[in-house]
């Protein structure tokens, strides 16, 4: 599935019936993130649940249950990012969703590159990329 790069959260949530409405609830950390303000009407797409919990770290259903801000990106997934810096080993670094970052090996600054997330971090992740498209 391609994630648009408009996404400004993603989040676990229940529907509810009240009254004559269904709800979903928007987490408070989201709106304190500052990725959306209450008030604003915002387009909303619901994705059916896996049951990927059972695969789920004990550290990552932690920081769920706290109600931390989850990394926008997934393993797997795959992304059109631009390599905004380069880090201190030389890395392309990317930034997506509330400024969080993709280290994207073998990119430099400038380029908009197609990756695979392979690994997920609370303040990072990896790309690999899987196509390279020429921007001047």
């Amino acid at each position: 599935m391609e994630i648009s790069e408009k996404l400004l959260c993603l989040f676990n949530g229940e529907v509810t019936v009240n009254d004559d409405e269904y709800v979903v609830t928007v987490p408070k950390s989201e709106v304190e993130a500052g990725s959306i303000d209450p008030g604003e009407v915002y387009r909303v797409a619901l994705i059916a649940r896996d049951d990927e919990t059972e695969n789920r770290t004990d550290d990552e259903h932690d920081r769920r249950a706290a109600g931390e801000p989850q990394p926008p990106v997934e393993e797997g997934e795959i992304r059109y990012v631009e390599v905004e810096d380069i880090g201190k080993q030389g890395d392309g670094i990317a930034r997506v969703e509330r400024g969080y970052v993709i280290i994207v090996p073998g990119a430099d600054i400038g380029e908009r590159v197609k990756v695979e997330i392979t690994e997920v971090k609370s303040n990072f992740a990896v790309g690999e990329i899987i196509d390279e498209e020429v921007t001047q």
